[in-house]
């Protein structure tokens, strides 16, 4: 490398400067037998001398400076295998929708699927889902917080007793924690949020929705 080469030269060089001044061919002062501080072989000997010192200083910046990102891989590999394995989430083949987000597993339950137009009230029909749900968190879960949020379309509601779409997502959303309780769910790890329909989907359908999130 030009670099490497150019070191090596100059190192070569300056054992050439070392054994001149040993057997005195190079020219000394004439009063204390001290080499001439502008002889050009002195003046880069001190030059090289220079060089080795910046290079030293460099090296022990590089060494701390890998360290430092080794530390940091070390921490991250910890973190890693820290986190829960997602790649199954055990929610497949639930008849639900089910995608991961960072730090989260999402169930998606269509709010067709659970309430009839403007209820409240969780169909039968749709307990079993639920009650999967709950043996799934209880077994793969039982130590994550849950989550669920409620979301609605963009309609006003006309002939409804709640009046605004985030009070029906809010109570539909509690509706769906308080079922998750009664059937075993740890009370203190659930809680419940709505958003009405500030998060809307694709289609106003799809828009309708709960989410039970499992967190990290």
């Amino acid at each position: 490398m030009p670099m490497c080469s150019s070191l090596s030269t100059h190192l070569s060089r300056l054992v050439l400067v070392a054994l001149l001044l040993g057997t005195g061919l190079i020219s000394v002062g004439c009063a204390n037998n001290e080499p001439r501080m502008d002889d050009p072989l002195v003046m880069e000997a001190q030059e090289l001398r220079r060089l080795n010192e910046s290079l030293e200083l460099a090296l022990r910046d590089a060494e701390d400076r890998y360290r430092a990102l080794d530390e940091q891989n070390r921490d991250l590999a910890d973190q890693l295998a820290a986190q829960p394995d997602f790649s199954d989430t055990g929610f497949e083949g639930l008849g639900a929708g089910v995608s991961r987000r960072p730090g989260e597993v999402v169930v998606e339950i269509a709010g067709e699927v659970l309430f009839d137009s403007g209820s409240v009230v969780i169909k039968r029909n749709a307990q079993q889902t639920l009650d999967t749900v709950v043996r799934v968190i209880n077994q793969r879960y039982s130590g994550n917080e849950i989550r669920v949020a409620g979301f609605t379309d963009s309609d006003p509601i006309r002939r409804s007793d709640w009046k605004t779409n985030e009070r029906l997502s809010a109570e539909r959303a509690m509706a769906v924690e308080s079922y998750l309780v009664s059937k075993g769910v740890d009370n203190n790890r659930i809680h419940s949020a709505a958003f009405g329909p500030a998060k809307p989907k694709g289609s106003k359908r799809e828009s309708r929705r709960v989410e039970i999130i499992i967190l990290e």
